[in-house]
């Protein structure tokens, strides 16, 4: 292949461009476009669509109405304190401390036993995927033969992280299709039969895609059996704030096992419900037995992130930390989440009644029982499929939808059958 030339052994201009074009040829000829995935490609759908009364309901993030992103006023205040902040490098690990030390109260309580005494290893992350990407790698590198444990259905790059951490995934039942709400008995029956000592996601509050949470006392009953299994528990917290206004009251299945003596996991974003969406801010915490484990644990975390991406942005974990620790700050962020709470509240009264008023048949109870940011619908593929081609309406297509008001009550009539 490679030809000399001459004493010096020098290969000819055409000689070296043939060869190195003849060694690339076969290196990436195998690779196929991965499979789309399920929210991304409704947004790519939604972009290409050149209708201008298209309307994106599958986005997971606050929007106003006009579906545009809302920066929170305790943001921008947040920029304004920060602005022309200098050697932002130098203080990255601290505010990366205050994240995790603010972060973590908002998760156990402030009050909270474990806060104080040092038994918590946290990590700053990137977001709520990158907190459960790294608890995903950690899992596999102590416990490789424990398989983790998904709500049927959870957010569909849950399968994706655990799978390309090579962590075996099973399901557990969670919700039931017919009353549009939780099938407790079938989630405790999955519970009880799991292998002891396998490891559960669980979504705190605001289930996505569902909107269906447990109540405070079938939480308690969960708990219970997972002691008598030691199950670990990880919580996956990417809505606080959003089930019901108030971010302790969302928190309250955590605190609920933390009561109960469990080792905790728990994955946290302030993506949602700061409106931070394209900053990248989270929090990994796990609950170990005492101090010093807790070190141990701490320091594989950071190895993992050290290898997966050295150290994470500063500018927004700066904007967190910033309103987190600021108690004039941390109150506007608390009133500011009770308000976007309130208003997917109201338009979720409001879409139940808009259909219930246009002489829907069908019982719309679900979307005013169910919590959060989304609405579990309950349409049918096809129907899905008929919103977008017809209305130019687009969500998943497992009808996972963004709560929102009046305005396609009469497209959602249309797509049922007659």
């Amino acid at each position: 292949m490679w030809r000399f030339m001459g004493l010096g052994g020098r290969l000819t201009s055409s000689t070296r461009f043939m060869s190195s074009s003849t060694k690339a040829l076969g290196w990436l000829e195998h690779v196929r476009p991965a499979h789309k995935d399920p929210i991304t490609g409704v947004t790519e759908a939604f972009l290409a669509d050149t209708n201008p009364h298209k309307i994106n309901l599958g986005v997971g993030a606050y929007r106003d109405d006009e579906g545009k992103p809302v920066v929170l006023q305790c943001v921008r205040n947040a920029e304004a304190k920060i602005a022309g902040c200098e050697f932002m490098e130098s203080k990255a690990t601290t505010v990366s401390s205050k994240l995790v030390e603010e972060s973590v109260k908002l998760a156990y309580g402030k009050d909270a036993h474990v806060v104080k005494e040092g038994t918590l290893a946290g990590l700053q992350a990137l977001s709520g995927t990158g907190a459960c990407r790294l608890f995903a790698e950690f899992q596999r590198r102590f416990h490789p033969e424990s398989p983790i444990y998904f709500p049927d259905p959870t957010w569909s790059n849950h399968h994706n992280i655990w799978r390309d951490a090579q962590v075996p995934v099973r399901t557990f039942k969670y919700y039931h299709p017919i009353s549009k709400g939780l099938n407790f008995a079938a989630f405790m029956d999955d519970i009880k039969n799991a292998p002891d000592g396998s490891f559960f996601l669980l979504h705190p509050c605001a289930h996505n895609p569902t909107g269906v949470d447990p109540t405070a006392e079938q939480w308690r009953e969960i708990s219970y059996q997972f002691k008598v299994k030691n199950h670990f528990p990880f919580f996956d917290m990417a809505y606080q704030g959003f089930a019901s206004g108030d971010l302790d009251m969302d928190a309250q299945a955590i605190r609920i096992f933390l009561e109960d003596g469990h080792l905790i996991g728990c994955a946290q974003s302030f993506a949602k419900n700061m409106g931070l969406y394209g900053h990248r801010v989270g929090c990994l915490s796990v609950l170990c037995a005492d101090a010093k484990q807790a070190v141990a644990v701490k320091s594989q975390l950071q190895q993992i992130a050290r290898a997966m991406y050295g150290s994470p942005p500063v500018h927004g974990v700066l904007l967190v930390s910033t309103i987190l620790s600021d108690p004039e700050s941390k109150a506007l962020w608390v009133k500011e989440v009770k308000d976007m709470a309130s208003r997917i509240e109201r338009k979720r009264a409001t879409l139940r009644e808009s259909l219930e008023k246009l002489g829907s048949p069908l019982n719309w109870e679900h979307i005013t029982n169910q919590v959060g940011m989304f609405c579990f619908s309950g349409l049918t593929v096809e129907q899905v499929d008929r919103l977008v081609r017809e209305f130019h309406i687009y969500l998943t297509r497992d009808g996972r939808m963004r709560v929102t008001d009046d305005e396609i009550a009469s497209s959602l009539l249309q797509t049922q059958p007659t």
